[in-house]
């Protein structure tokens, strides 16, 4: 009788389970459909021609708005379906509860292994934000995943070989943690908007006890507040990243850059800030720039800036985050990278 009420109790968590899986797969269906959706509704649709500047620009918006509240999505229920298993304490501990630097070299080796773009890794910063885990961690993850692209390091080991691939990959781990390392000791967490800790109440207990049922509608419960909150920012973050993305002309970036002067690094970094791409987007104009005789040091610098902080990025960022911490943040990485890009120069 026991034993049958026990099997009888286990059926809807079964099915929970089941209808968790079905919307795993849905939610990669849809992912692996956004870009030729996007091309379709572009080119075919709306007859814009293929690589004029309005057809890039709305390609780029129709295919990075969906996929960044995809990924918003899809992280926030994940990392809420792992927080019902550990407690605050937990988790802050996981990452945070080490000596200091510790966390903050995990957190940025993650990040070496997230292949996301700037906008992308926001969804999953967040979610390491709303766990509890501590400022300077997930900064410097937020650092690092963009910075340190896998798309970026087999080319540049294609174009200029092991040893600035490596360089590459150094200096972009060194100023993920170190600037993480910064911002921790800053104490900055009064900037962080204040619906975000009241989030983290939405986390299991010490000796709670949950069913998947209970796991489930928590998550989802995450997701819809969360998303909710930013869903506004992206659309206007990667409407401004379009824009940019189809109408800055490569030809003026390497006009600028392509110049040998003591100025050189600080203007690639306030070019690459307001601009908006991914590693592979930006190796053309790298490859560009070193023909027209920019240093290294500039190009690397350039490139970090565009795919470490980006304007989109930063206007997503203000939904959780106030401007005193933006501006912290960016400052931040920015110094790192200027002193990066002159290193570069002086050794290269």
């Amino acid at each position: 009788m026991d034993q049958s009420l026990h099997i009888t109790d286990q059926k809807p968590q079964l099915r929970m389970v089941a209808l968790l899986g079905f919307l795993v797969a849905v939610w990669f269906a849809l992912y692996n459909l956004i870009q030729p959706l996007a091309n379709w509704i572009t080119y075919s649709l709306l007859h814009l021609q293929s690589g004029s500047r309005l057809g890039e620009s709305i390609a780029f918006f129709l295919y990075d708005v969906p996929k960044i509240l995809l990924l918003l999505s899809g992280m926030i229920f994940l990392i809420s379906i792992l927080r019902t298993f550990f407690s605050p304490e937990r988790t802050r501990a996981l990452l945070g509860g080490k000596r200091q630097g510790i966390g903050n070299v995990l957190a940025a080796m993650l990040g070496i292994v997230t292949p996301f773009c700037s906008c992308s890794a926001v969804p999953l910063f967040i979610g390491f934000v709303e766990s509890g885990i501590p400022l300077g961690v997930t900064f410097s993850f937020l650092i690092a995943a963009p910075t340190i692209n896998e798309v970026a390091i087999v080319m540049l080991f294609g174009l200029f070989g092991w040893k600035v691939a490596a360089l590459y990959i150094t200096s972009g781990l060194i100023i993920a943690i170190i600037a993480g390392m910064v911002i921790g000791r800053l104490n900055l967490e009064r900037y962080v908007e204040d619906f975000v800790w009241k989030l983290q109440g939405t986390g299991v207990s010490e000796g709670e006890i949950l069913t998947w049922t209970d796991r489930i509608q928590r998550s989802w419960e995450s997701v819809k507040e969360i998303v909710g909150k930013v869903w506004v920012y992206v659309v206007i973050g990667i409407a401004v990243g379009a824009g940019i993305h189809g109408y800055v002309p490569e030809s003026a970036l390497v006009g600028i850059m392509g110049k040998q002067a003591w100025w050189s690094v600080p203007a690639a970094v306030l070019l690459g800030v307001p601009l908006y791409s991914n590693a592979a987007g930006v190796i053309p104009i790298v490859s560009a720039l070193m023909e027209k005789g920019a240093s290294l040091g500039t190009v690397l610098a350039f490139m970090m800036a565009v795919v470490g902080l980006s304007l989109p990025e930063t206007i997503i960022l203000r939904r959780v985050l106030k401007p005193q911490l933006i501006a912290v943040f960016i400052s931040t990485v920015a110094f790192a990278i200027i002193i990066t890009g002159y290193m570069f120069n002086l050794v290269m």
